[in-house]
């Protein structure tokens, strides 16, 4: 009974613990939010055209995966923007291309986006401007001398404001949700 006892009290100390430092963490409206449009330099659906690129700039791999529980396709436009704790942010007006089934339903787009070097991202939005509605599950971000970070969204986008995650400032793991 006494090592029942105290197999059970370290079992529900061991969950307490393992689950206070995990927390899920959801997209959310940021109304305050202005990109730094000076900044945008070239993007390129994966397969298109060369695209010219500016000096000193970094190359980015952006991965957008639809939900399998999103509308059929969307003609929104959508826009894309992420950063760093410092400052440095890329920023790119329109992504959607409704002519080339850019956002479908299950679907997995991959853009190569040309913009100012970052440190780590700590924070990406998304703007969808439209009436169809979007769902995206998630967004990957890599490139040249950062680690890669996965946003997790799993909900419809809301029309007309920048909606996402901003983890500057939450500690070294900061960028991976």
């Amino acid at each position: 009974m006494v090592k029942l006892s105290l197999f059970l009290l370290i079992f529900a100390t061991a969950t307490v613990f393992s689950h206070a430092g995990s927390s899920i963490i959801s997209p959310t409206e940021i109304k305050s939010f202005e990109p730094k449009t000076v900044q945008f330099i070239a993007i390129q659906k994966i397969y298109p055209l060369q695209l010219p690129v500016a000096a000193k700039s970094c190359s980015f791999t952006v991965i957008i995966k639809t939900s399998c529980s999103s509308k059929s396709y969307t003609r929104d436009k959508i826009s894309l923007a992420f950063g760093d704790a410092y400052g440095n942010e890329v920023y790119v007006k329109r992504l959607d291309d409704p002519y080339s089934r850019t956002f479908e339903r299950c679907s997995t787009d991959t853009f190569q986006i040309s913009g100012p070097c970052t440190y780590d991202i700590c924070y990406q939005y998304l703007l969808r401007s439209g009436s169809d509605g979007w769902k995206p599950e998630s967004v990957k971000i890599y490139g040249q001398n950062i680690r890669t970070v996965t946003f997790f969204y799993n909900t419809f986008i809301p029309d007309g404001v920048w909606f996402g995650f901003n983890q500057c400032g939450r500690g070294s793991g900061s960028g991976v949700v």
